[in-house]
């Protein structure tokens, strides 16, 4: 089996990628990991997919190995060598990950905010020139962003006296960068964890260490600045509304973070979702803690994909 890993020059910045198969064959996998993860967070997944399909996993900007430049807030004066860190930046790297790498059809999988970079990647590519490689999206778990200010109407009424405030310390960079250095630490990591992984299955030292090495780089803190400064960016269902490639969600039934109801509707209301599986007893990210389960569904959504029509 064909194994390779390294650097793609993407807009002057290097960006992390691994593949896992056989790269001549007529479909690929791509998995998109979600926030504070990397390409290793597909440990047990890119390995059993590699050998139905050539499965590649990509660091978006500022995670994982890919470079991590200053972050510049959409008001901010520019800054020579920063970037606005949005959905549109990453899902334009993938995007173009797809047509100058991977070039031929491809499933991506997308887990938390991986899943709504997903879904920006295959809006883009439908709407540049030419057919699009993206056969069909997997969303585990995608991020609900139910901070952002479109979501206000969601939240308690008392979110709207504090949000200014919140908005206000969270641009501070000496802050965010405590708050994350904080966060970054093992014992914390563990902790959130316990939260994310409910069954407990599978948090063990590589898993901590796969998140606590790259927060260790120098530049790790401002990806975090610029993504919980993220208050007016794409949603999930906002992307998904007109969007014509199929899209299927799988989805950790106690997931502390993103609601399973939210997932129930859009698998109601959207015309492009058609199907949702519930991981019994799973949390944020399934293909980590019950990844047989996950492998399964991801493997017939490969299988789909072969040996259908595009679109498929």
């Amino acid at each position: 089996m064909t194994q390779e890993h390294g650097l793609w020059s993407w807009n002057g910045h290097a960006i992390g990628w691994s593949l896992m198969g056989d790269a001549d064959a007529p479909l690929a996998v791509l998995l998109i990991h979600g926030f504070g993860a990397n390409t290793k967070h597909w440990r047990f997944n890119q390995p059993v997919l590699a050998e139905a399909a050539p499965t590649y996993a990509i660091d978006v900007l500022g995670f994982g190995r890919s470079d991590q430049p200053k972050a510049q807030l959409k008001d901010e004066a520019e800054q020579p060598g920063a970037v606005h860190y949005s959905f549109d930046l990453w899902g334009q790297q993938v995007a173009d990950f797809c047509r100058q790498v991977i070039g031929r059809p491809v499933l991506l999988v997308g887990n938390s905010i991986g899943g709504v970079v997903a879904l920006r990647a295959a809006k883009l590519l439908e709407e540049t020139p030419g057919p699009s490689p993206c056969r069909s999206v997997v969303l585990i778990d995608c991020a609900q962003r139910l901070m952002d200010d479109k979501q206000l109407a969601t939240q308690p009424a008392w979110m709207a006296w504090i949000r200014p405030l919140l908005k206000t310390m969270v641009r501070q960079r000496w802050l965010s960068t405590a708050l994350f250095r904080n966060a970054a630490r093992p014992g914390v990591i563990r902790s959130v964890l316990r939260q994310a992984y409910p069954s407990g299955q599978n948090i063990d030292d590589a898993l901590v260490d796969l998140l606590v090495q790259p927060a260790r780089r120098a530049g790790a803190a401002e990806a975090f600045r610029g993504f919980i400064n993220l208050f007016d960016d794409h949603l999930g269902p906002d992307l998904m509304q007109h969007l014509s490639v199929p899209v299927h969600l799988i989805w950790g039934e106690q997931d502390p973070w993103e609601p399973l109801p939210e997932a129930e509707h859009w698998a109601e209301t959207l015309a492009c979702v058609q199907s949702l599986h519930v991981i019994s007893g799973a949390g944020h990210c399934p293909h980590d803690e019950a990844p047989g389960l996950v492998n399964a569904l991801l493997l017939e959504r490969v299988h789909v994909g072969q040996s259908a029509n595009p679109g498929s």
